[in-house]
């Protein structure tokens, strides 16, 4: 049973990984009926339902832990990264610029160290410089056709979730709350910025057809509500700097969902980056087995909540 447990955190991020990719192929279906604040603020009030009613039938308690720290992993980690990912994609369109999101492991390992005392030892290095490659070979930052102002916001929502990683790797070390209970909170939080911004900035209106309830459900539900949740678990078990980098999966399968959907051709570059982020998670998962073989878990009685 416990060697099982120890596999769950890499299923999960498989799950993540593979949820999160797809989303940007169902993000683009989705923005052709709704303009991008609306269905950002549509997608986080859709999650935030969605985890409440499973708050509820699990039984779980609904009480607000912590509403202060809660309140900044919500504005952080889910109002200020959608305002700035959407943000972006509207300055800059659905290519590279968006893609600056996912420079948010650099940042999480910035402010893992001084912050939480995580530090990369030994080979360690060797699986972060490989993803971290890997991920400069594909965004391409020497070659973005964009503006100053719309790679400034692609970078302040990964500095946003950087932000709220380390937020919630220090509330959970420190105060026992329930992680579905955290993730509902959180997002009900974050949501309400959401709403208020896509009521105030004029945008055309959402057009309600089949195809895109479909599509939200899978945004709420999915790609929101279970993958944010899915997200605090790992932080759970991981340290932070390693979920960031564990998350480059993401674009990989981003990249490959993109190209198969829509008959896009690959890059040289890409291929080379997909290459070198899936080896370096390769390593990363085979240094993470290494370290769980020799050493036995360790129970926490904050961490460990059912």
């Amino acid at each position: 049973m416990s060697s099982y447990r120890r596999w769950l955190p890499a299923l999960a991020l498989v799950v993540l990984s593979l949820t999160w990719g797809y989303t940007w192929v169902v993000a683009k279906h989705g923005l052709v009926y709704a303009p991008p604040f609306a269905f950002a603020a549509e997608r986080c009030v859709g999650g935030a339902l969605s985890l409440i009613v499973v708050l509820k039938l699990m039984g779980r308690p609904f009480k607000l832990v912590a509403p202060w720290q809660t309140l900044g992993i919500g504005l952080t980690q889910v109002a200020g990264f959608m305002v700035f990912q959407t943000w972006a994609l509207v300055e800059g369109g659905p290519g590279k610029t968006a893609v600056l999101i996912f420079t948010m492991p650099i940042w999480t390992l910035l402010m893992a160290w001084p912050i939480l005392g995580e530090r990369i030892r030994g080979k360690q290095w060797l699986a972060a410089a490989s993803t971290l490659t890997g991920l400069l070979l594909i965004i391409e930052p020497w070659d973005m056709h964009a503006s100053l102002f719309s790679k400034f916001l692609g970078l302040m929502a990964a500095l946003c979730w950087g932000t709220g990683t380390i937020l919630i790797k220090r509330l959970r070390s420190t105060t026992p709350v329930d992680l579905l209970t955290l993730t509902t909170w959180q997002m009900a939080l974050g949501a309400v910025p959401l709403v208020l911004l896509a009521l105030v900035v004029p945008e055309q209106p959402t057009h309600w057809t089949p195809s895109f309830i479909g599509i939200l459900a899978f945004m709420s539900v999915a790609s929101t509500a279970l993958c944010w949740w899915l997200w605090i678990y790992i932080l759970d078990r991981v340290p932070a700097w390693e979920a960031s980098l564990s998350v480059l999966g993401t674009p990989v399968v981003a990249i490959l969902s993109s190209r198969l959907t829509f008959g896009e051709e690959f890059k040289a570059l890409e291929i080379a980056g997909i290459l070198l982020i899936g080896g370096g998670l390769a390593l990363l998962s085979l240094l993470s087995w290494a370290a769980s073989r020799r050493l036995p878990p360790i129970a926490n009685p904050v961490l460990e909540q059912p």
